[in-house]
């Protein structure tokens, strides 16, 4: 077998920075009013990071566990990116969602959480929260189904606009990661 080693100038641009690995899945969800739920996920990051190879966003199974047990997804996520520096670090942002035995599927939660920023295998809780809505909508929601979304998913995990809503806390996800960090201190990024 041929070896091959590369020396840092032969490789291009988008190799000679920093390197953020996420490894792991979201493992379930506890807490909510019903069972059978599903879950969409996303990563976002700041302009100082790339993404190499992965998928950035997702939708697990829907899991129709006995009422009161977890609903276990064990959806996986691989993600490798690069960066020039921590601002904008990765953060995941969910929404859970729950299915009827009509198949109509009714928002149930929203969640956000830090990528870990030590490397390591980390164990999360994401808390979850859903928009109130006025009392009409409270009404029509406990006979028709439905209520309020956010019109901008953004406001998940940004800042001044999420806390001016009025909302109700549901239940959590649970997430494993495994967190490797590569060339950190090599390129001058120190976590």
């Amino acid at each position: 077998m041929r070896s091959v080693t590369l020396s840092v100038a032969s490789l291009g641009p988008w190799q000679r920075m920093a390197e953020l690995h996420i490894i792991g899945q979201i493992v379930g969800a506890s807490g909510f009013p019903q069972s059978t739920l599903f879950c969409k996920w996303g990563i976002h990051t700041g302009g100082a990071w790339r993404l190499l190879s992965g998928i950035k966003e997702g939708q697990t199974q829907v899991d129709s566990p006995h009422n009161g047990e977890m609903a276990f997804w064990s959806h996986p996520i691989d993600l490798h990116y690069t960066t020039k520096g921590l601002q904008g670090w990765p953060k995941l942002h969910l929404q859970v969602w729950h299915q009827d035995s009509f198949g109509r599927c009714q928002l149930y939660g929203y969640g956000y959480c830090h990528v870990p920023s030590s490397p390591g295998h980390h164990r999360l809780r994401c808390a979850t929260w859903r928009p109130l809505g006025s009392w009409q909508e409270q009404l029509s929601q406990s006979f028709v189904g439905g209520g309020p979304q956010l019109r901008s998913p953004d406001l998940i995990y940004s800042g001044a606009d999420r806390y001016r809503l009025h909302t109700v806390a549901m239940g959590t996800v649970e997430l494993e990661l495994g967190i490797i960090l590569r060339y950190f201190d090599k390129y001058g990024v120190e976590s």
